[in-house]
């Protein structure tokens, strides 16, 4: 039997006989789902928390865990039980954050840190970094939740090259007594890479060499979409796009959705590969969820003050930081966009597939997590990220038969929002604030939510 051309497989697949067909051409194309309940410790390659972690040749990059000590006299601020770091040399980083033992217990207080800059060696003065960032992470109950390797963090912080550094952490006080730290504080300072010379610039990530076997396990679930170790999934145009779904959805889409499909064109995504990901830190098999109900989106609250050359070098920093800091399986995210607009691939698995994330903790089951790298409390999110967001929205959600400006219901994994088991019904485009007590994704960028839907529901061609 001869199938018909893509371009022709829609009236092909509306029958019977061509849904079976298109169901056996794509099983074997399509990784199998894994509900990993067991998962290999770190390879040294991760680096651990100890101060000289290995280096992963072709794709550098390290992480330095270095304990706080109390802070007495002025460096207090005269908040009694503060801890940090006086001034002192490190070696190169550019992300920094604060982590400690125990990944349910809150930091009350307030984190600082500022830096001296590679090349000028001037300091910053002092920033805030973001504490409360225990709204993201696994859902209660699954495997990656229960690793015991899980700690509780600040939001990471991007500083840029950077080689000396000073923090204190000042607990929250009322009537002269101040609220315990968590124990076990340590600052961590990642240090995301730079790239192969030979490719020029130095935020450009690495690409010559072999595929590991991480890598090409990586790169084959997008299979489908790109070359094997393609550095970019390319845009498609409306009609090629509905053409593709019937490809990876025909065993799950409805006579509904055979007849009018309502799906985006699908926009250009930079693939880890192209990001640079060192796949060797992540859990090696891929974790999914049934489908994507629910599109969340965030702010990575690293701040604002990044080039767009730079965007894969934050990634890749907020990779480490997730990983070898934290303790999660793989970046939390699902996909990431810069202020310029572009798309990156996010938690390995397949950019077309129900990957399960750590983005919106109690509702990572059934969704998909999209942040955008900076801080939007007071900063308005660029007209292109934005606009980036409705066309990932308009594409993904898509596949799955999602309406953007409609509404559905999830069933919460715990939270401070919503108990354990809780049906929610929710915008199929939500902030992360509508499934967890947050700022986030910032004000500004919360407040785009309204147009965001409406582009993407007309991408989708819906009346």
């Amino acid at each position: 039997m001869t199938m018909p051309s893509i371009r022709g497989m829609r009236g092909f697949l509306a029958s019977s006989i061509g849904v079976t067909c298109a169901a056996a051409l794509a099983l074997p194309l399509t990784l199998p789902v894994t509900t990993a309940t067991a998962f290999p410790a770190p390879s040294a390659a991760a680096g651990t928390r100890a101060a000289d972690p290995s280096v992963q040749p072709g794709i550098p990059g390290s992480t330095q865990s270095l304990p706080l000590v109390p802070l007495a006299g002025e460096r207090a601020e005269g908040a009694p039980g503060a801890q940090g770091l006086p001034r002192r040399d490190v070696r190169r980083f550019s992300l920094v954050g604060v982590a400690w033992d125990d990944p349910d217990t809150e930091l009350h207080g307030r984190v600082q840190v500022r830096t001296r800059a590679v090349g000028t060696g001037a300091w910053s003065g002092w920033q805030d970094v973001e504490t409360h960032n225990a709204d993201h992470g696994p859902d209660p109950g699954t495997s990656e939740h229960s690793s015991g390797r899980l700690r509780g963090a600040t939001a990471p912080l991007w500083v840029g090259d950077s080689d000396g550094v000073e923090v204190r952490v000042l607990p929250e006080t009322s009537s002269r007594t101040a609220a315990p730290l968590p124990s076990g504080l340590r600052l961590e300072l990642v240090d995301p890479g730079r790239a192969d010379t030979a490719r020029g610039a130095d935020d450009d990530p690495p690409l010559t060499g072999p595929l590991s076997a991480e890598t090409t396990a990586a790169s084959e679930a997008n299979a489908l979409l790109a070359p094997l170790g393609a550095t970019k999934i390319p845009a498609l145009d409306r009609a090629d796009t509905e053409d593709e779904m019937f490809v990876l959805r025909a065993p799950e889409l409805t006579a509904e959705q055979l007849a009018e499909p309502y799906i985006g064109p699908r926009p250009g995504i930079t693939t880890r590969r192209g990001w640079g990901a060192d796949e060797s830190l992540r859990e090696k098999e891929f974790l999914y969820t049934k489908q994507v109900k629910v599109a969340f989106v965030h702010h990575t609250a690293t701040g604002n003050n990044y080039t767009c050359a730079q965007a894969p070098s934050v990634i890749r920093s907020i990779y480490r930081y997730h990983v070898v800091s934290m303790g999660w399986r793989d970046i939390g995210y699902n996909f990431l966009v810069d202020k310029c607009g572009n798309i990156y691939e996010g938690r390995a698995g397949g950019v077309a597939e129900p990957v399960m994330g750590a983005h919106t903790l109690g509702f990572n089951h059934d969704s998909m997590g999209i942040a955008v790298l900076g801080t939007f409390n007071s900063t308005s999110p660029p007209t292109a990220t934005v606009e980036a967001i409705g066309q990932l929205t308009a594409w993904k959600l898509g596949l799955f038969g999602g309406d953007p400006g409609g509404k559905t219901y999830l069933k919460s994994g715990g939270g401070n929002l919503y108990k354990k088991g809780t049906n929610v019904r929710l915008n199929v485009i939500s902030g992360h604030k509508d499934g967890f007590l947050t700022d986030c994704p910032g004000e500004l960028l919360y407040g785009k939510l309204g147009s965001i839907r409406s582009q993407a529901s007309s991408l989708q061609g819906r009346p």
